[in-house]
């Protein structure tokens, strides 16, 4: 049995919101605040990494 990795999402804000985008099957709704020293955030419930697209830049 194998478990699938997080997902991940490039944003262009510093604070996102989360629900697992599953619908029904999601979480409840989390506001995330992304420190711009790290440029990501994890969400507690799905492990799903928000990425601010500067860091992403900067990274690539």
């Amino acid at each position: 049995m194998t478990i699938e990795a997080p997902e991940t999402k490039i944003v262009d804000s510093y604070r996102v919101a989360c629900d697992g985008s599953e619908g029904a099957l999601g979480h409840p709704r989390v506001y995330l605040q992304i420190p711009e020293a790290e440029g990501f955030v994890e969400c507690p419930y799905c492990d799903c990494k928000y990425i601010h697209k500067d860091a992403a830049e900067a990274q690539s």
